[in-house]
């Protein structure tokens, strides 16, 4: 067929074809290149690298329900060596974790927003939320394998981060990095729904003329106050995720169960149950300060880029 017949037939020309490919790829790289992803990494990377050891306490008393001093003389025992190992799971995890998370809350609240405009702009907010919240649940064995690092019990069970995953994968198969996944889902979900909608609420109430200066102070305050809340809210669960977690092979036990055998192991004392909770705030205080201040500044610096590009 010649190309007269193939205009003739309205079929489209290469030249067509070539432009028309050339713009769909040109789309898809501008729609997964968003600032959101980037400056969500960053924002994580920073914080991760700060928060760990004040993590790594209140993990410890997470786990064995002990009180904040007994678990740092249990991290001065094993000697400084040993402060930031499980590092790389956090790291791994928490930049591709705030990564989805910022990324894609904004990318479905665009899509969201164009496909049902007429919808309450909270109610899409809180969808977006949701659905970045339960990709972020794909991660599961990062967090998995971090509960293993921290514990001593496995000290000398796996010597580091790739030891771990390849000794897990051999002996017990994929399925066992997903332990705890049940109450990964319940905590990520509703938390980045409460987060996101308290965040662009404080956002709105920003006085207008604040300087550079009180505009990262108000963003580290925000972030600061809205992640402690919610961390305080959701330990119980983090609780329950961290027992799940820290047993290898056998029995999937699901989340009530192990909230009631926790419970009954602390003499059904909620005070025990909440050992850690300062710990917890104050790391989440300082965690998503930094994270909530990171990430705005990086947009920032990034939306004065596009338009020193664009002039």
């Amino acid at each position: 067929m010649t190309q007269g017949e193939k205009k003739h037939l309205g079929m489209p020309s290469q030249h067509v074809l070539r432009n028309f490919r050339k713009d769909s790829s040109e789309g898809l790289t501008r729609q997964w290149q968003r600032p959101e992803f980037v400056c969500g990494w960053g924002a994580a990377f920073v914080n991760i690298s700060v928060t760990f050891p004040i993590n790594k306490v209140m993990f410890r008393q997470q786990l064995y329900g002990v009180r904040v001093w007994k678990a740092i003389q249990q991290l001065q025992k094993e000697g400084l060596t040993h402060i930031y190992r499980g590092l790389m799971p956090p790291l791994l995890q928490k930049t591709t974790s705030m990564s989805i998370m910022f990324g894609l809350y904004y990318e479905f609240q665009r899509h969201l927003n164009s496909t049902f405009p007429s919808v309450w702009s909270p109610v899409n907010k809180s969808v977006a939320a949701m659905l970045a919240g339960t990709v972020e649940s794909v991660l599961t064995p990062f967090e998995r394998v971090q509960v293993l690092l921290q514990d001593r019990t496995y000290h000398r069970h796996y010597g580091n981060t790739l030891h771990a995953f390849s000794e897990i994968r051999q002996t017990h198969g994929i399925k066992e990095f997903y332990r705890g996944q049940t109450a990964i889902l319940l905590r990520n979900g509703p938390s980045n729904v409460l987060f996101f909608l308290g965040r662009d609420y404080l956002h709105m109430v920003y006085p207008a003329d604040e300087t550079a200066g009180q505009k990262v102070l108000l963003d580290f305050v925000s972030g600061a106050c809205l992640g402690a809340f919610l961390s305080s809210l959701f330990y119980p669960l983090n609780v329950v995720k961290v027992r799940m977690q820290s047993k290898v092979g056998g029995e999937f036990v699901k989340v009530l169960p192990t909230f009631k055998k926790i419970l009954m192991e602390r003499n059904y004392s909620i005070k025990k149950l909440y050992r850690g909770l300062h710990i917890n705030y104050t790391r989440a205080f300082i965690s998503w300060g930094i994270v909530n201040a990171t990430y705005e500044f990086l947009m920032k610096h990034f939306k004065n880029s596009d338009e020193m590009d664009e002039s």
